[in-house]
């Protein structure tokens, strides 16, 4: 691509033309200020080599023992996949579900999607079914929480110093390299690139825009008949044939806006502040000594740490399993309802409120990776034991219903509003 292409932005839908920025640098929206494209310099190549070696330790890291614990000559180790079996057996299987695919299946997934289409590509050869490589990928990006397994994982090791001594396994070392190159690999890998790369090949044919004719009252890729394909970033002619609604590159349903987009995020908001209050209220972990038994909450872990002189590591729990969840649910909220009012009052900064919960979501998940080590590596039988209590899955659900709730909104709509009364306005 040499010359300026159009481009509509994913966050408002405003079509203007742009060039290909230079390496290092981005192209971002003039409205929402969004970012639409971002230079880089051989980024296939970089990726498939942070991916080559993202392969290597994600087989140590579900291998080794990611910690050990050791109490009076007794030590209990544990791998992820350990774990995830410790959590099934005591019964939470909705928690042992959860981490899994979080931890486990997706980074994999992704990883296997990166080497699906970079691989052939290097040795100049076409990817096999390249459009499914690509929608696989963006499946599993969203859910591959790596980075946030490492954060619990610190402040597990932090609550279990005061139970035994600890040790660390060699999966704890891969693990935090392995977030670093899969962070990496994510960020070098351009999807724009690639099927550029594709189509140079002859392994998928370029779709060129309709000439369009721009009007003066019409700014947006909808009011064009434009529709700007989720998986893939193709902007093409949105048919009238209804059965023909799919992407002509990737094949994935084709829409000028997420279907449903509100009352389906009104659905996961909803059912996540319902549980909310029994994943705050019931006891989130059941810990049993010679001492008797004792069961904590989310806030009661908080007090613990912030008692213990752990501060930074409570300030920052506090944040990631109280604060964000309902600060989640209060913003969502906001946006849908004053979406809904078909309210025009600064759409700039409800975007950037929007993508701020996209950004912040994730981090919720500390907590449940904090209970998982716990769970299987305080197992000493009669000395002291730790089960994941009822308020865990309660809280994994609010974490995973807030994430859909974020992925099923538009912002676009937040938009909509504003261009209908400037089109009545002229």
């Amino acid at each position: 691509m040499t010359h300026d292409e159009l481009i509509a932005c994913e966050e408002c839908d405003l079509l203007q033309l742009g060039a290909p920025p230079a390496a290092g640098n981005a192209l971002r929206c003039r409205r929402c200020h969004a970012e639409l494209r971002r230079g880089r310099s051989n980024g296939p190549e970089f990726a498939l080599a942070f991916t080559c070696a993202s392969v290597v330790l994600i087989v140590i890291s579900n291998l080794f023992p990611i910690v050990g614990l050791s109490l009076n000559g007794h030590v209990v180790n544990t791998t992820l996949v350990g774990a995830v079996r410790m959590l099934y057996e005591f019964g939470t299987w909705p928690l042992a579900l959860l981490v899994g695919l979080t931890t486990i299946v997706t980074p994999v997934l992704q990883t296997l999607a990166m080497l699906w289409l970079l691989v052939p590509l290097h040795f100049g050869r076409l990817p096999w079914r390249a459009a499914e490589g690509f929608r696989l990928f963006q499946l599993a990006r969203p859910w591959g929480m790596t980075e946030v397994l490492i954060l619990g994982l610190l402040v597990a090791l932090v609550k279990l110093a005061h139970i035994a001594k600890v040790v660390p396994g060699t999966a704890l070392w891969s693990f935090i390299v392995l977030m670093l190159l899969l962070a990496a690999a994510a960020a070098s890998f351009d999807p724009h690139e690639v099927w550029s790369r594709i189509t140079e090949k002859g392994g998928a044919r370029a779709w060129p825009l309709p000439s369009i004719r721009f009007r003066r009252n019409a700014i947006t890729a909808s009011a064009y008949g434009l529709a700007l394909c989720e998986e893939c970033g193709l902007l093409v002619q949105q048919p009238s044939d209804a059965a023909k609604h799919v992407c002509p590159r990737c094949k994935a349903p084709l829409h000028q806006r997420k279907p449903a987009s509100l009352s389906r995020t009104w659905a996961y908001l909803v059912a996540a502040m319902v549980l909310y209050i029994p994943a705050n209220v019931l006891p989130v972990m059941d810990t049993s000594s010679l001492f008797g038994s004792q069961t904590d909450t989310i806030m009661s872990g908080v007090v613990y740490l912030w008692v213990s002189g752990s501060w930074p590591l409570a300030l920052l729990v506090f944040i990631a399993s109280i604060a964000v969840p309902m600060l989640k649910i209060l913003g969502l909220g906001y946006l849908v309802l004053s979406t809904q009012l078909h309210s025009q009052w600064l759409p700039g900064q409800r975007t950037r409120i929007y993508r701020v919960i996209e950004l912040v979501g994730r981090w919720s998940m500390l907590d449940i990776y904090v209970i998982t080590m716990l769970v299987a590596l305080v197992q000493f039988q009669a000395l002291a034991t730790i089960k994941a209590g009822p308020a865990s899955i309660a809280f994994g659900a609010v974490v995973v219903l807030t994430l859909l709730a974020a992925m099923s909104f538009d912002p676009r709509l937040m938009w909509d509003a504003l261009e209908t009364e400037r089109v009545h306005s002229e």
